[in-house]
């Protein structure tokens, strides 16, 4: 095995930064989540009471809380408009390579550049959203200035941001059907929608596994969205989530306690909290889409 060493020294740069810049980091959260500590001085032992603090933090259920509507606003009709997308790029004959280009600028574009754009459209004020809804006689809403509002406002944003990822991943997997058994169908004469449904997807359900448990994993860590858009919303502190803390996401309330108020074991103790209910619903995505395939 020591004839190998050079090989191993190659690669070893990259096990060195993970180790220091990765593991490192997470560990050291886990040590800190059971100590008190502001960032300066000394840390102080506590056991399990920031974890017991944070099952009992009604301020966490509530991100929580957001977090999860945000998340099913934002995810279903990602994942179905996605859906729609591949399939019409897939029917496409000219010009795939140009949409397929636009529709992933979104995925590379500056996440807070999009967030204060997205903010001043569905401003309450001056937004262009609530200009499209007097052009077409519809009551405004102040969208940025209560609770559902601003809800709303960041599901439309990571729904924009991701539809085009997606679509770019269903699109790979709509190649990989053979084009012999729309053939078939279209010989036994079903229809497009009966095709679809009944062909389509059930071949794409490995696909559809995966954007579902990445959709779950990015979207219960949404952070700069809910910070940027809910940033001076009339609170006192830039950070709270908005009217009546509404845009308060977790990643969003953990940076607020560990890097706002400087209480860093509450802060970690969050944090693998996040990991906790992230993994969770993770594992619950995959075994429900796992059992539909199955």
């Amino acid at each position: 095995m020591l004839r190998y060493w050079p090989q191993y020294l190659a690669i070893s740069p990259f096990y060195l930064l993970f180790a220091v810049f990765g593991l490192f980091p997470v560990l050291f959260s886990l040590y800190l989540s059971f100590h008190r500590w502001s960032g300066l001085g000394e840390r102080k032992w506590v056991g399990l009471k920031e974890y017991d603090f944070l099952i009992h933090d009604h301020t966490f259920w509530l991100s929580l809380w957001n977090t999860l509507i945000i998340w099913l606003m934002s995810t279903v009709p990602m994942l179905f408009g996605a859906l729609v997308i591949a399939a019409l790029l897939h029917s496409v004959a000219r010009g795939k390579s140009f949409y397929r280009m636009a529709y992933f600028i979104p995925s590379v574009t500056s996440l807070v550049a999009m967030a204060i754009l997205f903010k001043m459209m569905f401003s309450s004020n001056f937004g262009l959203i609530n200009a499209v809804l007097e052009a077409v006689n519809l009551p405004t809403y102040p969208w940025t200035n209560t609770p559902w509002g601003i809800k709303i406002s960041i599901a439309a944003l990571m729904t924009w941001q991701w539809v085009g990822y997606n679509s770019i991943i269903y699109l790979a997997g709509l190649q990989t059907i053979p084009g012999e058994l729309y053939e078939a169908a279209q010989i036994d004469g079903a229809g497009p929608v009966r095709t679809f449904f009944r062909i389509t997807i059930p071949l794409l359900r490995p696909v559809i596994l995966f954007t579902v448990v990445i959709s779950t994993i990015t979207g219960m860590q949404s952070f700069t969205e809910a910070q940027v858009m809910t940033a001076s919303n009339g609170a006192t502190n830039p950070n709270s989530g908005g009217p009546g803390q509404g845009g308060l996401t977790m990643v969003l309330y953990f940076y607020q306690q560990a890097f706002s108020y400087n209480d860093f074991g509450y802060g970690a103790a969050i944090a693998w909290g996040i990991f906790v209910i992230v993994g969770a619903f993770a594992v619950l995505n995959w075994r429900l889409v796992a059992r539909q395939e199955d």
